[in-house]
């Protein structure tokens, strides 16, 4: 694996690929890699067949959702194609057909009760800013002290999903726990503007997307709530609570140039 790592890591590179999907690939590619050795097959001489035999394993023992075996196949042929530079034929390994569910949109007072629920500063105030500034989990684990703007309430995403840039608003109930938070972690360190804004346990890294999820669910399940809530339904959340209160979804997210204050 150390020798496919590294040319899958140099492919990433030259191509610039976020580090959330660098993650997603390289997991679901080492997932494959030890079932194809499992069956004592060596990888230059894996077939159509192995790579089909490998997604029914996926779907039957598994049991995984259409969604999720889609993203297995991607990282797969990403890797079938890329780094063992062989041909792919997707009427042969096709696509699953997904099955469109409703997204789970629990009312305000569960949002609520989750924030209220947890005690932790940082986790409060990361949960607060998704639901709040309608935020991907992974942008808002990147965030750096400068992307805070108290004065024009705004919250800036750099390099955000598909490699875009914007602003969202900052809602004034993140930003008191967001002033807590960081006169609790920060107000006695010596600290800069572009540092993480949720360390992780090396402050030289960001908290881990894992982590922020792992929050949620915790909260979710000792509050007895409906068991498909995860951190992203907060950022659903955003826009439809946004709706109920009479804001137009679509003007909560900003287009505006760059401007950095600190907290």
């Amino acid at each position: 694996m150390n020798l496919y790592q590294q040319k899958i890591n140099l492919f990433f590179e030259l191509k610039g690929t976020p580090e959330s999907s660098r993650e997603s690939y390289s997991r679901r590619i080492h997932a494959f890699i030890n079932f194809v050795q499992d069956q004592h097959k060596c990888m230059e001489d894996i077939t159509e067949t192995d790579i089909q035999q490998y997604i029914l394993y996926l779907k039957n023992e598994k049991v995984l959702a259409a969604g999720t075996i889609n993203n297995y196949i991607s990282a797969i042929r990403f890797f079938h194609t890329c780094i063992l530079a062989k041909e792919w034929n997707p009427k042969k390994i096709p696509r699953m057909k997904r099955i469109l569910k409703f997204p789970v949109i629990p009312p305000k007072q569960d949002v609520l009760s989750i924030l209220d629920a947890t005690t932790n500063l940082k986790h409060k105030a990361i949960l607060a800013l998704i639901y709040g500034s309608g935020l991907w989990v992974g942008e808002v684990a990147k965030l750096k002290i400068c992307d805070i703007c108290s004065k024009s309430m705004r919250v800036r995403v750099e390099n955000a999903k598909h490699n875009t840039n914007r602003y969202s608003i900052l809602s004034e109930a993140a930003l008191e726990i967001l002033r807590k938070y960081f006169r609790a972690y920060f107000s006695h360190t010596s600290y800069k503007v572009d540092d993480w804004l949720f360390p992780g346990k090396n402050p030289k890294d960001h908290i881990h997307v894992k982590t922020i999820k792992n929050t949620l669910i915790k909260q979710r399940n000792r509050l007895h709530l409906d068991q498909n809530i995860s951190a992203h339904t907060l950022r659903r959340c955003f826009a439809t609570h946004a709706l109920e209160d009479g804001v137009e979804a679509g003007n909560r997210i900003l287009n505006v140039e760059v401007v950095e204050q600190k907290l």
